[in-house]
């Protein structure tokens, strides 16, 4: 289960890229040594003292060009608004700068917890530098050389101690669902139908809906809650695309949610954009339900509907297991299937197969098309065993993981579908070697 958010966040140049590499793990943000390098807010996942975490990798940029002060502004803004944790990422070689000054005075505002991580500290010789950034007033520093991997175990020491307890007792037993999608594709309106209230403002300016709201309801005896996931405000003149902040906002529900609805514009049709946040819920292991809005808008006859079906598999080739539903929030058409589509795909992803069950199928699977051989060696399933829900997770004993291909894989969840459908879920299929 996800604990948090972590933001890195700090001027160009202190090693934001390089820490967040450290953290997750691998190379998946651009390192250099020059100002400025990092366009894009990227995402990752990390895990520390068995507490899993998102990570924000924030662009970091020169306070010295005026234009660019809102740019920061709207960097640390991000990061107060989303993240549970701040790392505040600062120099040991360059020692207090300005622009720290000013970026720690707008994180002191935030009443967030942040640890301030000093960098390019390479040797313990240096560790007397860190001593000027108490001067800063956000607490202990620690000295750091991500580099070389120095001080990085007591850095996420500090970050996984300041996550908050997130146990959400208040919504145990609801359904929770969310809605997610590009700004403007009529979340809100969706959620108000679903209420049957006005409970969400509703316009055609993008970035309307600034906060996640939570909405507890009840429908024929059962209780669900909806999270209608914020839009982005625009603010000043910002070189990234629009689009990207609401990722983040996005990625916070979708953990939060038993259910995800993607929601496409019916008017606009399908954008990368769509695919892009989609991904986050799949790769979640999230319900996923994907919801084509504004059908009252589309030109159609009686072929439109399976040509624009076929077109969505085509291009969610990855969500081949989630339903589609076409609606229409602003005439309120077919709204009354949404409800029973998020039971059906909620109930499915908690269902659990008994093992002689689940055993029968899989064994029969290996009788109709036996695995493949592999450098003439051919897997074994001995037995199989679901280890947990949320998604469906199947662990097959066998005689050699590396043996079970992508493509055997596949097919195998493909008869797990066959049996038992699990409409709308993902399906986890993992390989262990049976023990002698």
């Amino acid at each position: 289960m996800i604990s948090g958010i972590l933001a890195i966040v700090g001027r160009p140049n202190v090693g934001k890229s390089t820490i967040f590499n450290r953290i997750i793990g691998e190379r998946k943000s651009i390192v250099e040594d020059i100002p400025g390098v990092t366009r894009d807010r990227i995402y990752g996942k990390a895990e520390w003292l068995t507490k899993e975490f998102r990570v924000i990798d924030t662009g970091g940029i020169q306070l010295a060009d005026q234009p660019f002060r809102d740019e920061i502004n709207m960097q640390v803004e991000i990061a107060i608004d989303e993240a549970d944790v701040i790392l505040f990422v600062v120099s040991g070689k360059d020692g207090i700068t300005m622009d720290d000054e000013y970026i720690a005075r707008l994180l002191q505002k935030s009443r967030k917890p942040i640890v301030l991580a000093v960098n390019k500290v390479d040797d313990f010789s240096q560790n007397d530098a860190i001593y000027e950034f108490y001067n800063l007033g956000l607490g202990d520093p620690i000295a750091v050389s991500a580099a070389h991997g120095i001080g990085t175990g007591d850095m996420l020491d500090e970050i996984v101690k300041a996550f908050p307890d997130k146990q959400q007792k208040e919504y145990e037993g609801m359904t929770r669902f969310c809605l997610i999608g590009r700004p403007n594709v009529g979340k809100s309106s969706l959620v108000n139908a679903i209420l049957n209230q006005e409970r969400v403002i509703v316009s055609d300016i993008e970035g309307t809906t600034r906060d996640a709201i939570d909405t507890p309801f009840k429908r024929e005896g059962k209780d669900y809650v909806v999270i209608d996931t914020a839009g982005i405000r625009k603010k000043g003149k910002v070189y990234e695309n629009i689009e990207k902040y609401s990722v983040l906002r996005a990625m916070a529900a979708i953990e939060r949610s038993d259910v995800v609805l993607v929601v496409i514009d019916g008017e606009t049709g399908i954008r990368d954009q769509d695919k892009h946040v989609a991904g986050y819920a799949h790769e979640a292991g999230k319900g996923v339900i994907i919801v084509y809005n504004k059908w009252d808008a589309v030109d159609k006859d009686e072929q439109t509907m399976q040509k624009i079906e076929k077109e969505i598999r085509a291009q969610f080739l990855y969500l081949s297991y989630a339903p589609i539903l076409f609606v229409s929030a602003l005439k309120k058409q077919r709204i009354h299937t949404l409800l029973p589509a998020i039971d059906e795909v909620h109930d499915y992803s908690v269902l659990r197969i008994q093992t002689n069950v689940l055993n029968e199928v899989i064994m029969d699977a290996q009788l109709m098309t036996p695995p493949p051989t592999h450098k003439g060696k051919r897997l074994k399933i001995y037995y199989a065993s679901q280890v947990s829900v949320a998604p469906p997770t199947i662990v097959l004993f066998v005689n050699d993981p590396e043996l079970l291909h992508f493509s055997y894989k596949r097919y195998l969840e493909n008869c797990l579908r066959d049996a038992f459908a699990f409409t709308g879920t993902t399906i986890r299929i993992l390989a262990r070697e049976r023990n002698r």
